[in-house]
């Protein structure tokens, strides 16, 4: 429950109250009295309505015996309820009403991401700052201020006019689409799949799609999430473990969600306005499109993460460029990309590395890097993973596919 309703509680009740920090604590107490209550009372009928009922309460007492001590921000907030209306306007929905007020442009794109992921995912600070690859204290100190700008600046949270939204575009893509990576791949736990975030990734990116059909990167963004959703089932195994893109039981491929991902492609080729979530896009088309890996068309790939680096050109493109260069001109070529780049705390990059390393024949290598990658991720089935690849390699050597 706190994942499925935590973001749709947050938004009401920011609406309600004006107030982040407020909204943020009344949800919290409302599930610290669900945690209690449920196990005994059963479940109410409504569970997302308890919550923010409940929470609204919580706020609303709180605020009233901090009133005497003339807090102006604790008035504010009783002022912003009492006085609270439904809105009209372009964004409807409130968890994305949500994302477009922390993407104001009083706050960097940064700041912008971390505190919607924060607010609308329930991550921990700690995901998140996986999710940037910084410390979990520069994380935290991040948020703590971008919710201080918002409250000091008086930013408010409302919808923003038409004539604005597009400036804050990209930021709320990006926001959806670390929402869905979170989701497609959880940072930490037990599990290698949160589907829930996936899911409501792929809501929002309906939503957007909706809102700003003349966008071509909101269709390449959903484009983009729906290719990738379509091959979940087949990532894991009976017992949870990962399966390797090349291992797939195609067969559990939802054609649904590739036959609409792939339209949503052709249709952004028509506009013929690339960027970068379109081409990852029409990247992952190509796989999807081959009915086995041996199938796959690898230097269309290429071509294509070529024009992605021109669009974008970041360390972690070139390396997810380096493995399709890897199966059009072979490891070698591909590993002098790899060590090139600078990501040493990202587990991906050394993961990467360790395979091109096995697959030349430099176990010694590989073991270390898959040590590394293996220290690095919180993912429990990932570890696995990675743990059995480097034992079959110190035990026997035998080549494997690239995961």
């Amino acid at each position: 429950m706190f994942r499925a309703e935590y973001g749709r509680a947050v938004a009401v009740l920011t609406r309600i109250f004006g107030d982040i920090d407020v909204a943020e604590d009344a949800v919290a107490d409302a599930f610290a009295v669900a945690v209690e209550r449920w196990p005994t009372d059963g479940l109410p009928p409504s569970p997302a309505g308890w919550i923010i009922t409940t929470a609204r309460r919580r706020a609303i007492d709180r605020l009233r015996r901090e009133a005497s001590r003339a807090d102006r921000h604790v008035q504010a907030a009783l002022l912003h309820a009492a006085d609270e209306k439904a809105e009209e306007g372009p964004v409807e929905d409130e968890r994305l009403r949500l994302i477009f007020t922390c993407c104001h442009p009083a706050l960097g794109r940064a700041a912008q991401v971390a505190l919607t992921l924060r607010l609308l995912g329930g991550l921990t600070t700690a995901e998140i700052a996986r999710a940037f690859m910084v410390p979990e204290p520069t994380m935290a100190q991040r948020l703590v201020r971008a919710k201080g700008k918002i409250r000091d600046a008086k930013v408010p949270y409302r919808v923003p006019a038409v004539t604005h939204l597009r400036e804050r575009l990209q930021s709320v893509l990006a926001v959806v689409y670390l929402v869905f990576n979170e989701g497609h791949t959880a940072s930490s736990g037990p599990a290698l799949v949160r589907s829930d975030l996936c899911a409501e990734a792929i809501r929002l990116g309906r939503q957007l799609a909706e809102l700003m059909p003349y966008e071509p990167e909101v269709l390449g963004l959903l484009a983009l999430m729906l290719l990738v959703e379509s091959r979940r089932v087949a990532r894991t195994n009976a017992a949870g473990g990962l399966v390797p893109l090349a291992e797939h039981d195609r067969s559990c491929w939802d054609g649904a969600l590739i036959a609409e991902g792939q339209a949503i492609v052709r249709e952004c080729l028509r506009r013929n306005d690339p960027g970068p979530y379109q081409v990852q896009a029409a990247i992952n088309a190509v796989h999807n499109e081959a009915r086995s890996a041996a199938d796959t068309d690898w230097p269309q790939i290429v071509q294509l993460y070529d024009q992605l680096l021109v669009l974008d050109p970041s360390p972690v493109v070139a390396l997810n460029r380096a493995v399709a260069v890897a199966e059009v001109h072979g490891p070698q070529e591909a590993l002098a990309l790899v060590e090139a780049l600078e990501l040493p705390g990202y587990h991906i990059f050394h993961a990467i590395r360790a395979d091109l390393l096995r697959r030349l024949g430099r176990g010694a290598e590989a073991a270390s890097a898959y040590e590394r990658a293996i220290e690095l991720t919180e993912n429990l089935v990932e570890k696995e993973f990675l743990r059995v690849r480097r034992q079959t390699l110190v035990e026997h050597g035998t080549p494997q596919r690239s995961p």
